[in-house]
């Protein structure tokens, strides 16, 4: 296995691995990456449950623990933190041990990611990789952890994260847990974005911006008032669903639209065409961006069977659970995520199970 990069050098890792195929090798998940890169490419993607951005109190109070207890035992640990999004967990560890105080290595397969932590975080080696399959040697981290990314690749990519703790060392996970409250958030959001495309929101709402555009011209209201009938339903079921959700369900994206449309058709003779079909387009871009990254969070999220199966694979590698739980959010009695922190036979008794 190639040796990691030293500090400000970015790994990329291409190709396959022990037979597994590399997630950006894989057809299907090329769009849901594509996504997530674009998404990593804007500082002001602040979202706590895509694993970066402002922390949670109940995420902060994990960390802070498990980082307080390993920097009491351990001197300068080297951490690899599986991937890393937005450098939540990164900065966790930070504040933790200091900047000089941890050897701190990030993956993930966004490259922006890697990059804007590099600029974040200068001491930081980035490391551009599939989580089933990283370019790290074996047994080499004192500490692997992931928030909220590591079940996105799936139950290699655990396998994986296994294969790089040291001897003694520990593994710290949060997981999306399914019926929490970042999955209920997530899959209203996705609900919405469905719905707001099924209806036909933005087709109609072109159709509706070009006769408008045409009336200027010519002045015959007949084709404006028909389109904006056809859009009459599609606002409805805008209305309807941000009552059923909340008006700032999908971070408030649908609301924006919703509102911009309605400034936009008040206010038509301040527009030009080509740059409103444009903003339209675009709006459909993001929206479809956005409905593949609240799918993947979703698809990722385990029920209590799945976390249980997880639970008992890492016992059957070899390691000892430290804590297997939903962690609650402080007050709700809201599952926020699944936490797992589970430790490697010290080197004498490796040594003693291999004889």
């Amino acid at each position: 296995m190639q040796e990691a990069a030293r500090t400000g050098c970015i790994l990329q890792r291409r190709g396959t691995n022990n037979g597994r195929t590399g997630l950006a090798d894989d057809p299907n998940a090329s769009t849901t990456i594509k996504s997530w890169d674009n998404y990593w490419q804007n500082p002001g993607n602040q979202s706590a449950h895509s694993g970066g951005g402002t922390p949670h109190p109940t995420v902060q109070n994990f960390w802070g623990q498990f980082f307080g207890k390993a920097r009491a035992s351990s001197g300068q640990p080297r951490l690899a933190d599986i991937a890393s999004g937005g450098g939540a967990v990164a900065a966790a560890a930070r504040t933790a041990f200091g900047p000089s105080g941890v050897s701190l290595t990030c993956v993930d397969v966004s490259r922006a990611a890697i990059e804007a932590l590099e600029r974040r975080f200068p001491e930081v080696s980035g490391v551009v990789a599939d989580a089933r399959d990283i370019p790290l040697p074996t047994a080499s981290f004192d500490i692997v952890c992931s928030q909220f990314g590591i079940e996105y690749a799936g139950p290699d990519a655990v396998t994986e994260a296994l294969r790089l703790v040291a001897p003694g060392g520990r593994l710290a996970l949060l997981i999306h847990h399914r019926g929490g409250g970042i999955f209920l958030q997530c899959a209203a959001s996705l609900d919405a974005v469905r719905q707001l495309e099924n209806s036909g929101f933005i087709d109609k709402t072109a159709a509706m911006f070009t006769a408008g555009f045409r009336m200027i011209e010519d002045n015959n209201r007949k084709a404006y008032e028909s389109a904006a009938g056809d859009l009459m339903p599609a606002i409805r079921s805008m209305e309807a669903m941000m009552r059923q959700h909340g008006r700032q369900v999908a971070d408030g994206a649908i609301l924006k639209l919703y509102t911009d449309v309605r400034t936009m058709s008040s206010r038509l003779l301040n527009y030009d065409e080509q740059e409103v079909a444009a903003w339209l387009e675009g709006m459909r871009g993001e929206l479809k961006a956005y409905e593949g990254r609240m799918a993947s969070m979703c698809d990722a999220a385990l029920d209590a069977n799945a976390f249980t199966r997880l639970c008992g694979d890492i016992e059957a590698a070899g390691f000892t659970l430290e804590r297997r739980e939903a962690v609650v959010t402080a007050g709700s009695g809201t599952p926020l995520a699944w936490a797992l922190i589970a430790a490697a036979q010290p080197a004498s008794s490796s040594a003693t199970a291999a004889g």
